[in-house]
């Protein structure tokens, strides 16, 4: 026995907007998603974190079905409202791309068409799924500009992507992403291109939307700072893999994996600073390297860097396992197998 799978602790799937179960998404024979499994549920703000290279990106393609060949989803379901999205043709998952499900990528500048006028790239999104006119799509295209906070938006709409500034380009972005009102918007590292400043007050925007509209958000990022101040429950991934679960304040409070411990003491604010300010030392790193994806070692993915590793983690992969109400972990200190001094250590 390994202790209690994390399915005993499930979300409900009448809960979930968004339920992925046991997704696998391969090019070839590796896997880049291996076995994720999480919900997301109406209205709510979950992040997606890790390394670059851990799997989230290919997680939020593989959502909305947009793997390029030679890759594919070879396992697993996804489930919206309930359906299948596995189960639908392409055409089908059209219409719920956008209409149900949309999707905000890190760099707007290769999103935007940079020959056509922004309010006919805005327009032209509301018209694949609505019944309007031209002169109607042009309309709300105006509304969506003036709903994500673009000054003089009836102006801006006459303007091409290269005549607005990094943050604009990334509001019209968003502003195409909600124009039909989905329920489900996937943020891709929507603030990655941008300087600091900017990239608060693209959150604090998707912060108010969210509120507003009741939109469930599924953001992708590797910045735990925003994670803290937008979500209120963080998946972990590494090496493809869910390594943790949890609400945001447990999470940050008492982290259950080795591997998201070590990112938390790696953020620049754990850092042990002077009376002056200035910072003692360098900043805590995880040993090591994250494995190349086609020659990951046997058991734990996480053992060859990992300061608590015990014989068992190089046998058999651990099983998300509960740590607490809400919370799980990939990990064997939280196993039947774990050393009871080790546990007392981490209390």
């Amino acid at each position: 026995m390994t202790g209690a799978r994390v399915a005993d602790i499930d979300v409900n799937p009448a809960e979930a907007l968004l339920e992925v179960k046991n997704l696998r998404t391969s090019f070839g024979p590796v896997h880049a998603v291996d076995n994720v499994s999480f919900n997301v549920r109406r209205g709510e703000a979950v992040a997606l974190v890790g390394e670059s290279g851990c799997g989230k990106s290919v997680t939020a393609m593989s959502i909305m079905r947009l793997i390029a060949p030679p890759g594919k989803i070879t396992a697993g379901q996804v489930h919206f409202k309930g359906q299948d999205l596995a189960s639908l043709s392409e055409r089908e998952m059209r219409k719920v791309r956008g209409n149900d499900i949309a999707m905000v990528f890190q760099e707007p500048m290769t999103s935007l068409n940079p020959v056509f006028k922004i309010g006919a790239q805005v327009a032209e999104a509301i018209r694949i799924h609505r019944k309007v006119s031209k002169k109607e799509a042009w309309k709300q295209a105006g509304d969506m500009l003036e709903l994500v906070s673009i000054p003089d938006p009836v102006k801006r709409l006459q303007d091409y992507p290269h005549q607005l500034s990094g943050g604009m380009r990334q509001r019209v972005m968003i502003a195409i992403a909600l124009s039909c009102d989905p329920e489900l918007l996937i943020a891709d590292e929507p603030t990655t291109a941008l300087d600091v400043t900017i990239q608060a007050q693209i959150m604090e925007l998707l912060a108010s939307l969210q509120r507003k509209l009741g939109l469930a958000v599924l953001l992708i990022t590797h910045d735990l700072g925003v994670v803290a101040e937008f979500c209120e429950r963080v998946i972990v991934m590494y090496t493809g893999r869910v390594v943790e679960d949890a609400p945001v304040e447990q999470l940050f409070a008492n982290p259950s994996h080795p591997y998201t411990r070590g990112l938390l003491k790696s953020l620049p604010g754990a850092a042990i600073v002077a009376g002056d300010g200035t910072p003692v030392g360098r900043l805590p790193t995880i040993s090591g390297m994250v494995p190349p994806i086609t020659n990951l070692p046997q058991g734990c993915k996480f053992n060859p860097r990992c300061p608590d590793v015990m014989p068992i983690c190089l046998g058999n992969e651990p099983a998300l396992m509960p740590t607490a109400p809400g919370q799980s972990a990939r990990c064997y200190l939280h196993g039947d197998e774990a050393d009871p001094e080790r546990l007392e250590q981490r209390a």
